[in-house]
């Protein structure tokens, strides 16, 4: 099979398009063609020599999700016929013709959805819908405020908070992400190179505050995500690209009983994905064939061109997700 390998820590010039052997499925496994897969800023970190794959995943190939047809099925697994449409996560390997999984951790794809969607579903579907409702516990009516809306997680937040009734503040440093991600159910828009997104905050919940912050960018964010949530909310952080150090006033985090929660999908255990995924179907899947929600895709690439998805998204101008299509 191809694939597409880091042969060394550094930039987008470390990356080859080499053959690698076809997995084998094992037992209660399926093998899946893969047709697409999207990048994700862990595997710019991957690439870096920063953020190795978890056990059982391979090092040199990177890739967190995929979208692809069902090639083969492993001893015990029957959930799956050869040819189902499919998708999912994985810790990594997604970056290549095929790959290897669990089936109970496998989706359907809706017939809705051209592969270049699907690629874009699984890891920013699932993170936000985890973050969002499982784990911040978010209600109609509640307000949730998102950092760096204009990212795949960010436009899946928006999305499916809007279908709950929920109402959403999103930052974001550029104002074209702000346009747009108004235009697909954003309530309120802070470009945070106007001033201090903080202040806004207040100003837009008169001085309430909101109940859930869903943090994409972590660094200095984190110390005003404690200021600007209202007693008793909750803050959970995704991701760090800001940096993985702030200041926590212990006793803001006391007098308002806050809660704040670190999370990470790459390295849970698979029954914890298992049940993420099954929940996930049942919740989320009919809204995505509906078209209800549905994948921002801000560029499509073939897999040959990497390197250049590598060097887009660190120029940090996409809007949505950038998918890799074999």
């Amino acid at each position: 099979m191809k694939a597409v390998v880091i042969t060394l820590p550094g930039g987008p010039e470390v990356l080859e398009i080499q053959e690698r052997p076809a997995p084998e499925p094992g037992p209660g496994q399926i093998r899946v063609r893969v047709r697409t897969s999207a990048l994700n800023r862990a595997d710019l970190y991957q690439r870096r020599g920063r953020y190795p794959s978890p056990p059982g995943s391979p090092q040199e190939i990177a890739g967190l999700e995929y979208a692809g047809e069902v090639d083969a099925v492993g001893p015990g697994a029957g959930l799956w016929a050869v040819g189902s449409r499919v998708m999912g996560i994985v810790g990594g390997g997604g970056h290549a013709e095929y790959v290897c999984v669990h089936e109970r951790e496998a989706m359907r794809v809706p017939h809705t959805l051209s592969w270049e969607d699907a690629g874009a579903v699984p890891e920013a579907f699932l993170t936000a819908y985890d973050a969002v409702f499982r784990q911040l516990d978010v209600q109609m009516g509640d307000r949730l405020l998102i950092h760096a809306v204009g990212s795949g997680v960010g436009t899946a937040a928006v999305q499916l908070a809007s279908a709950a009734s929920v109402r959403t503040i999103g930052t974001s440093r550029t104002e074209a992400k702000l346009r747009r991600s108004l235009e697909i159910g954003l309530d309120e828009a802070i470009d945070t190179t106007q001033g201090s997104w903080r202040e806004r905050v207040e100003e837009l919940t008169g001085g309430e505050g909101v109940t859930a912050v869903l943090d994409l960018v972590g660094g200095s964010y984190f110390e005003d995500n404690l200021k600007v949530l209202a007693p008793r909310g909750r803050a959970i952080v995704v991701g760090t690209i800001a940096g993985a150090s702030s200041q926590l006033d212990l006793g803001l985090l006391l007098r308002k009983r806050l809660t704040v929660v670190g999370t990470v999908l790459r390295s849970r255990p698979v029954e914890e994905k298992i049940a993420l995924t099954r929940e996930f179907s049942d919740s989320v899947l009919p809204l995505l064939a509906s078209g209800r929600v549905g994948p921002i895709v801000d560029r499509v690439y073939p897999f040959e061109d990497v390197r250049d998805a590598h060097a887009q998204m660190e120029a940090n101008d996409s809007f949505g997700k950038i998918v890799l299509v074999w």
